[in-house]
């Protein structure tokens, strides 16, 4: 959750400046080239500034959102935000490990899964010994949850 919020932090600084300096200084020259309405470059700029000051704001909203993380409400016994999971695939008889994440911090390949993904949203709240019908595309996965890691058991 810190290297989150690290990376999110560097992430705002870097656009930040971006908006505060280059920004500015690339609009500035685009209006040295005179007519504003045939000059691709101010237009350019002026979109990237929108982009930027759009991106800003939604990370900083991230930002806000994971201070407010409490994680003493995070259950112990129950699958939750940093838990590590496994599974069994009960069609395939296959183990699946995932562990529930951020949707900043998901990447399916890794097995690193979003909280607000429809894996994610199957898990939260359950417990070992629970099986789970988890709707995915073209059909319903059934698992069962074998082993549960929490957030609190990770050193």
């Amino acid at each position: 959750m810190e290297d989150l919020k690290k990376k999110l932090q560097e992430e705002i600084a870097a656009l930040e400046y971006e908006l505060r300096n280059e920004l500015p200084k690339e609009i500035l020259k685009a209006r040295a080239h005179g007519d504003l309405s045939e000059n691709a470059e101010y237009h350019a700029a002026k979109e990237r500034q929108s982009f930027v000051d759009a991106r800003l704001a939604q990370l900083k909203g991230r930002l806000r959102e994971f201070s407010m993380v409490d994680l003493t409400k995070i259950p112990r016994d129950r699958v939750g935000l940093g838990s590590k999971v496994v599974l069994l695939d009960l069609a395939k008889d296959a183990k699946l490990t995932y562990k529930l994440v951020t949707s900043e911090e998901a990447d399916a390949a890794k097995g690193l899964i979003s909280t607000s993904s429809p894996i994610g949203r199957g898990l939260i709240g359950k417990q070992v010994g629970d099986e789970v019908r988890i709707p995915i595309p073209g059909g319903v996965r059934e698992v069962e949850i074998l082993e549960l890691t929490t957030i609190h058991d990770q050193g």
